[in-house]
């Protein structure tokens, strides 16, 4: 298992704890962090999404926090509580900070969109310039069919069903044709819809 090995016996580690194969994972032993991530991962991300309730931003500090646990092993006192209350207690802190995160960054665009900034209109003007060659350019790398499709779709104000019908080819096939243009277009621009 990569450069760590289990400083445990294997008949030592026959069923412990979860405490006890905390005790390991601070040792470095990644066998037994897996049996950690096993027991905890559910859990862990249960009470993450409690607090966040999106499961995508779930995922992500579930993770976050099993790479805490996974570093910070050598932290957990037996004495002091059980290793899953010290890995709940790490998730729900992250799961915390997460929320205070999101909210600030929320406040902050909200103070950013109402202050009044004054508009250059120069610099706007040849920014939608270069943006514009830059769309011209992307759309020349697409298919022949791709580009009628997104033109008429996005320039000529054509619904996908009128596409078809101007084309005279099945709705379906418009709609593949737009989907992987767009595709190509996004990947072109640089830009994440």
């Amino acid at each position: 298992m990569g450069p760590f090995r289990s400083t445990a016996d294997p008949d030592e580690r026959g069923d412990p704890d979860l405490d006890k194969l905390l005790v390991l994972v601070a040792r470095g032993d990644r066998e037994a962090f897996e049996a950690v991530y096993d027991r905890l991962a559910g859990p862990v991300y249960g009470l993450i999404r409690k607090v966040l309730r999106d499961p995508a931003q779930s995922e992500e500090v579930a993770q976050e926090v099993l790479l805490e646990v996974w570093r910070t092993a050598a932290r957990f006192d037996p004495g002091r509580g059980s290793a899953a209350a010290w890995a709940l207690t790490i998730a729900h802190r992250r799961a915390i900070d997460r929320v205070r995160s999101e909210t600030a960054a929320a406040e902050r665009e909200l103070r950013s969109a109402s202050a009044q900034i004054p508009v250059d209109e120069v610099a706007e003007s040849v920014e939608a310039s270069l943006e514009a060659e830059q769309v011209r350019r992307c759309l020349e790398g697409l298919t022949e069919l791709q580009r009628e499709s997104i033109t008429l779709a996005y320039y000529g104000g054509y619904s996908y069903p009128q596409v078809a019908a101007l084309l005279e080819t099945a709705l379906g096939t418009i709609k593949t044709r737009i989907r992987d243009g767009l595709t190509r277009l996004r990947d072109c621009l640089g830009v994440s819809w």
